[in-house]
């Protein structure tokens, strides 16, 4: 069976750096899973991918190593328990990614998350954008994921009715841009029409192949804003309808719920291991699970004497912490292990950098991506690790080199402190470190 790679890109489906091998990106809407989903994802990954997953830094799950004829089935599947992969991949609005489910606010912003995805997934105005469209929903500003959307919406604080900051234009790659705010205390009622304005801004304004960060350098931000300004202003011929909004896991906006959390290093999970979380969310949970910005899985417990049953739960899952790489936060993304653009192993490379640590590093968020594209995000961990070339050396093969960046605070991107370390290098740094 011949495919064309480039025409399947908009249902989540790109090709491997091994010929012949296909990922399929499976949205989540806001990172929320339900037990059913998690059993029938690891039944496809069972028969199709090898066994394993792998967990994204934006709440989305991806199969790795899918034979072109076996793609349809895999999709076939997942239809089946209210999943698609529609628009995870290509020119389009990207799986929706929402806030750190510990900040107050979660279940508000939980609800918004999912209604954005539902509206812009399959709608035809919204699809053979110019190039991803990537849209956060957050409850704070805390760990600075809403500088790096096409389009972040921040709740603000206080009583009454939910308004949201509105920021845009951020991406990361190989051109770093923080995303701006474009208007503060946006009604509830206001944000889809909003949101309409700036993806069909960035669809009729912008080259093939760039970003919207790309458009606003073009014509400034004034410029952009009166783009926006005069298409939400123009008479809709349908209206957003507000319907239910109701949270999905037991987490009151107002009330700390118990909550704990396995730790996935590098987002990479057996089948064996997500069919036992599922089964934890099922007895624990409410029938439901969180993905993590953090690649991890979080359980918010039904009650707060299930904590000890989920927690020994966990732990006969193999998820017990009792290894540095069950404790350290550390963002991975699949690298030369599987993506076409990959040019380190960085799943081998966190390994390294997680045995040369000292005992502060724990503490630290860590992020290593595998290519200049950044996206495992390491400019918003602690201390981010870009590949970004790689050389021949004198054995004769092909060396990747590392820039190392460090953040300090909430605000802004972190900044690199050196660059082109070889893997030793970067190796004894780190240790430098703590």
């Amino acid at each position: 069976m011949t495919l064309d790679p480039q025409s399947l890109r908009i249902d989540g489906v790109y090709e491997q750096r091994q010929p012949g091998n296909f990922m399929l990106r499976v949205k989540v809407p806001a990172g929320i899973l339900s037990s059913e989903q998690a059993l029938k994802v690891a039944e496809i990954a069972d028969r199709f991918a090898g066994g394993a997953v792998h967990l994204t830094t934006r709440g989305s799950i991806e199969l790795h190593w899918l034979q072109p004829d076996t793609l349809a089935e895999a999709w076939r599947m997942l239809a089946a328990v209210g999943l698609t992969t529609r628009g995870a991949c290509g020119g389009a609005v990207r799986g929706v990614v929402c806030a750190a489910p510990d900040e107050a606010g979660y279940a508000i912003v939980q609800a918004l998350a999912q209604r954005l995805l539902h509206h812009f997934t399959r709608n035809p105005r919204f699809e053979g954008l110019p190039k991803k469209f990537k849209i956060g929903v957050f409850a704070g500003y805390g760990d600075g994921r809403h500088l790096i959307q096409d389009l972040a919406l921040v709740l603000r604080g206080g009583e009454g009715e939910a308004r949201y900051d509105v920021w845009t234009a951020g991406g990361l790659g190989r051109e770093p841009s923080p995303a701006f705010l474009l208007e503060e205390g946006v009604a509830a009622e206001r944000i889809i029409p909003l949101a309409e304005a700036v993806v069909a801004v960035y669809r009729d304004n912008t080259p093939k192949g760039k970003r919207l960060k790309h458009l606003v350098r073009e014509v400034g931000r004034d410029g952009f804003e009166r783009l926006v300004r005069e298409l939400e202003e123009q008479p809709r011929s349908l209206g957003a309808a507000i319907g239910l909004a109701a949270a999905l896991t037991p987490a009151p906006s107002n009330v700390a719920p118990e909550r704990v959390e396995a730790v996935i290093f590098a987002g990479e999970l057996k089948t064996v291991e997500l069919t036992a979380l599922a089964d934890i969310a099922r007895r624990y949970a409410d029938g439901f699970m969180v993905l993590t910005g953090g690649q991890n899985v979080l359980f918010f417990l039904s009650g707060r004497r299930q904590r000890d049953n989920a927690v020994s739960a966990l732990a006969a899952a193999g998820f017990d912490g009792g290894s540095r790489m069950q404790r350290v936060n550390f963002r991975v993304c699949p690298g030369i292990h599987e993506c076409r653009m990959g040019l380190a192993p960085t799943r081998d490379v966190a390994a390294a950098v997680i045995d040369s640590m000292g005992a502060g590093g724990e503490h630290l968020a860590w992020s290593i991506s595998g290519c200049p594209n950044s996206c495992s995000q390491p400019q918003l961990a602690d201390v981010g690790i870009v590949t970004v070339k790689s050389v021949k050396g004198d054995d004769g093969e092909r060396h990747p080199l590392f820039d190392l960046y460090r953040r300090s605070g909430n605000d802004g991107f972190g900044a690199a402190v050196s660059q082109g370390l070889a893997l030793e290098e970067l190796l004894r740094t780190v240790q430098a470190l703590g």
